[in-house]
């Protein structure tokens, strides 16, 4: 791969979790660092939880979250809470997405395709009906290993450079051929230098479980490692 430029800018922390004790850990150390952006993982958080996520962004140091990984049930309100309040620019989902597109109807412009590595893509999805990709790194180098009709999915479009416009970033198990989010060595980040250049995108976005000082770490050697 070649070198990627603005990596300091484009590369964001993440608040990932699934109960109310990991958000909020996050939260409190991005309070502490007064960090103003960052990446929102809200996949695994149903409403009432979304609703407390929501209030305490309010109160915190964030002003713009760019890239939201959103959840099936959320309604309209909810996306558009988030533009007017932190900026987002893109929201991304699986592809039961596009079983629901009219319920979002009107922020096509603003959703991205994320794609897995177990064979799963229905073909008849087509990314032109909205901004274009998430592609989640480790996913893409599983799916590669594996060759599955995700790769091919994807590698088919690599001309069309407006579909590139987000990651997710996370480790790699090359012995399991399998995406990790708890980060125990930075060596599970070392995959990244074997990707092309054209899956990455303008926003990337941290997806490990791993602590906010931790992800500040992983993003110190990711600097280096991308450069």
């Amino acid at each position: 791969m070649k070198k990627l430029k603005n990596l300091q800018k484009r590369i964001l922390l993440g608040i990932t979790g699934g109960t109310e004790k990991e958000w909020r850990s996050k939260l409190n150390e991005i309070n502490k660092l007064k960090i103003r952006k960052i990446a929102l993982f809200l996949e695994e958080y149903k409403k009432e939880q979304r609703e407390k996520i929501y209030q305490a962004l309010l109160k915190s140091s964030i002003k713009e979250i760019p890239l939201v990984h959103a959840r099936h049930d959320m309604n309209k309100e909810e996306y558009f809470f988030l533009i007017k309040h932190f900026k987002t620019k893109y929201f991304n989902l699986h592809k039961n997405l596009f079983k629901n597109l009219r319920k979002v109807d009107g922020l096509q412009s603003q959703l991205l395709f994320e794609l897995s590595y177990h064979n799963t893509i229905n073909y008849k999805i087509d990314v032109r009906k909205i901004a274009g990709f998430c592609i989640d790194l480790s996913h893409f180098k599983a799916s590669e290993e594996r060759w599955t009709n995700e790769f091919e999915y994807v590698f088919k479009r690599e001309a069309v450079k407006r579909y590139f416009i987000a990651n997710h970033l996370n480790g790699y198990s090359e012995k399991k051929e399998t995406d990790v989010h708890k980060i125990t060595h930075l060596s599970e980040f070392n995959y990244l230098r074997t990707l092309p250049n054209f899956i990455f995108g303008k926003f990337i976005a941290l997806e490990v479980s791993n602590s906010i000082k931790s992800q500040i770490k992983f993003k110190k050697y990711l600097l280096k490692l991308l450069k």
